[in-house]
């Protein structure tokens, strides 16, 4: 069938996906009318003036569509075209008030102004220098992103990806896709081998070509990173990387050979890790022995009166195990005290505290998340920051401000929450840790290990070249708490104590169906417990679920949450979500730049599809996005215990069924429920928490800590 033509101005644009550029436009066309298009457009606004080439075709519901093959974009011509264009948000800082009056200004020549006297539109009413500047970055960016978005519509990439790409190189996009397009995939997040391969193979790179192998065993170690492996033996990591990249294991092995040899990768006792993490790792335990290599600078105690003292002064009276802990945090220049919830290590901070400010007032308290220092503050009354924060992130530099060269002022620093800190953090901590400074890790080693790579709190334990002391006794305050007894319980492999009780803090609703799960999980959320506790449905209520996929898994659950507690009509969509304001979400990478980590939860406060941003509110810090950058937020009505490890919600709701098997592990459901401070629900079946218990084969992570620091 031969192809038809058809030009015409868009007149308005009835559907567009900003993953792939399917759109659904009306163009008046001389001949035809306003007829209907639909096709692939990276980039398609009103006014505009578009040649196409296709085919009519007849949707059953829609009627008569021209089927879009090829196209050709060109400027508006007319008054009306122009402000059409102009009103359609392409332009930052340009909506439909502001169009009208440019175009009443400059008529015809409007564009013609844009692209060569940006600088009059000054003499339009009420726009101010910010704003016009604004507009001429975006019409500049805009002008060279077509040229780019021409390039990579030849070669499949989809619009979402054409505009990270150029954000990110700018007008060296064409040329460094075309020289690597695998850089992307160690540039940009969220973007993947696969999707760097599918461009490099319209490029026609061949199926065989060194940087390709070399790029693809790069992304398999990043992948097992992300699992959180710091390194991997050499034979497994051939196997993995030839079924990613489906090639033999002699390439492969060539491959990581030349890595090794260009100082991509490092390979020691049949270990490859990539540089960055084998430094990481490797600094470590380098900064570990210039610490230990050292005496502190606070002056000794005699550790009996001064517990004494505290006792009185903190109106307690310590355990033995309590009082072991902190004669080891007066005496020694580095201690790790690990234990459960109700052990006491709260209890054991304020002793520590209370006795060395009467030394030093160069205290530092810090922990991995915002909401894990707020509780440390509060356990404490003294300040504690992120860790992240404390080390003070230059924009400038990409690297923190303290260092080896500008270390923290401090006699002591003690840090809670310590399992969740991963390789990459803990080296960048003790590198701003001056010499003569006393180091206290507190943290619970049956919890999940964190996010990022490494299984550092084990492995420093594990060493044994630190003094450690590991509580077990339940601090009797704490035995008023089914949370806590069942915590411990689980911990221990043995089935929790699921029996009703009315003013328990911990309640088990058996159900055995997926459907039966979810109906009650709605119900708990929206009406029982903010009915009987007074819990908000959202700020008070977390639900945690083991997997993302099935009618109980984190993105259905999001889904119907959303759509029950916030049932906004207006909406953003982008990388396949819906934003809405009032919706909770989560920040899923950090971002030193934004000041905003990993498992971070806020509310949408706003957006602007003018300006093409987002404002969500983190407990008071407000963080603005632009709509390009949204794959970094998602839905948090529920969420992976993984993510919310550090965090606490007065009430916790946690859905448990044997269809998790593959996810279902005792730290998994050990972490989850120490998660609610007031309330823990847990709604299942009590086969898949046998299920959870039962399985303590932790999932390996491989490191080389514990081998550094031993030697």
């Amino acid at each position: 069938m031969s192809e038809e033509s058809l030009a015409g101005s868009v007149d308005h644009i009835v559907y567009s996906n900003p993953e792939n550029g399917f759109t659904v436009a009306h163009v008046k066309n001389a001949k035809e009318g306003k007829v209907c298009v639909v096709g692939n457009f990276h980039t398609l606004h009103p006014g505009e003036i578009l040649s196409c080439k296709g085919n009519w075709k007849h949707h059953p519901s829609f009627g008569r569509q021209f089927e879009v093959s090829e196209y050709q974009l060109d400027a508006p011509q007319d008054i009306v075209g122009i402000q059409k264009f102009l009103e359609s948000g392409l332009i930052k800082g340009i909506g439909p008030v502001y169009a009208e009056r440019i175009v009443a200004k400059f008529g015809k020549l409007t564009l013609d102004v844009l692209d060569k006297t940006p600088d009059r539109l000054k003499e339009v009413g009420g726009l101010g220098k910010k704003r016009i500047e604004q507009i001429k970055d975006c019409w500049d960016d805009q002008r060279e992103i077509r040229k780019v978005m021409i390039f990579m519509r030849g070669h499949g990439i989809s619009l979402t990806l054409a505009q990270k790409i150029y954000k990110r190189y700018g007008d060296d996009s064409i040329r460094i896709i075309q020289e690597n397009p695998y850089s992307i995939s160690r540039d940009l997040f969220g973007v993947g081998f696969k999707t760097a391969d599918r461009i490099a193979q319209s490029l026609g790179l061949p199926h065989d070509a060194p940087e390709r192998i070399e790029a693809g065993i790069e992304f398999v170690l990043l992948e097992l990173s992300d699992d959180g492996n710091v390194c991997f033996p050499f034979p497994a990591l051939v196997e993995k990387a030839g079924e990613v990249l489906d090639v033999g294991h002699d390439p492969v092995k060539l491959a990581i050979q030349s890595l090794v040899d260009e100082r991509r990768l490092v390979e020691k006792d049949g270990m490859i890790w990539l540089k960055l993490l084998y430094m990481a790792e490797t600094g470590i335990s380098q900064e570990v022995e210039r610490l230990l290599a050292s005496g502190t600078a606070l002056r000794s105690v005699d550790v009996g009166k001064a517990t004494k003292w505290a006792e009185e002064k903190l109106s307690i009276e310590f355990a033995e195990q309590q009082a072991i802990a902190l004669e080891k945090s007066l005496s020694e220049k580095m201690h790790i005290i690990t234990g459960g919830p109700g052990t006491g290590k709260s209890t054991i901070t304020r002793g520590i505290i209370s006795i060395t400010e009467k030394i030093t007032d160069k205290i530092i308290l810090a922990a991995p998340t915002g909401k894990a220092a707020k509780r440390l503050s509060q356990i404490t009354r003294r300040r504690a920051s992120t860790i992240h924060s404390l080390l003070e992130w230059d924009f400038t530099t990409g690297k923190f401000k303290r260092g080896r060269e500008n270390t923290l002022d401090c006699d002591l620093v003690i840090v809670d929450e310590a399992s969740m800190i991963d390789t990459h953090l803990m080296v960048a901590l003790l590198k701003a840790v001056p010499t003569e400074a006393r180091v206290i890790f507190i943290g619970d080693i049956d919890q999940l290990p964190s996010v990022g790579p490494g299984n550092v709190l084990k492995d420093l334990i594990a060493s044994e070249r630190f003094a450690v002391t590991t509580l077990t006794q339940i601090y009797r305050q704490a035995w008023g708490s089914r949370i806590v007894t069942n915590a411990h319980l689980i911990n221990k492999g043995e089935f929790p104590d699921l029996s009703f009780e009315h003013k328990s803090d911990f309640i088990f609703l058996g159900r055995e169906k997926p459907e039966q799960i979810l109906s009650t999980v709605i119900e708990l959320i929206t009406t029982k417990l903010p009915g009987r506790f007074k819990f908000n449905p959202i700020g008070d209520i977390q639900v945690l679920a083991p997997m993302r996929r099935g009618v109980v898994g984190i993105e259905n659950l999001n889904h119907t949450l959303q759509r029950i507690l916030n049932p906004s009509g207006e909406f953003v969509e982008r990388f396949g979500r819906r934003y809405q304001k009032g919706d909770k979400v989560m920040q899923i990478r950090n971002n030193n730049k934004k000041r905003i980590y990993n498992g971070d939860v806020g509310i949408i406060e706003n957006y602007s599809k003018e300006e093409e941003t987002l404002l969500v509110d983190f407990d008071g810090k407000q963080i603005s996005y632009e709509f390009s950058e949204l794959d970094e937020l998602v839905l948090a009505y529920a969420c992976s215990i993984h993510k919310y490890q550090g965090s606490e919600c007065p009430c916790v709701v946690i859905p448990i069924h044997t269809s998790h098997f593959k996810l279902l592990y005792r730290n998994l459901l050990y972490t989850g429920i120490t998660r609610g401070k007031r309330l823990v629900v847990l709604v299942g079946s009590k086969k898949a928490i046998a299920i959870a218990i039962g399985n303590d084969d932790v999932r390996q992570r491989h490191t080389g800590l514990k081998e550094f620091l031993k030697r």
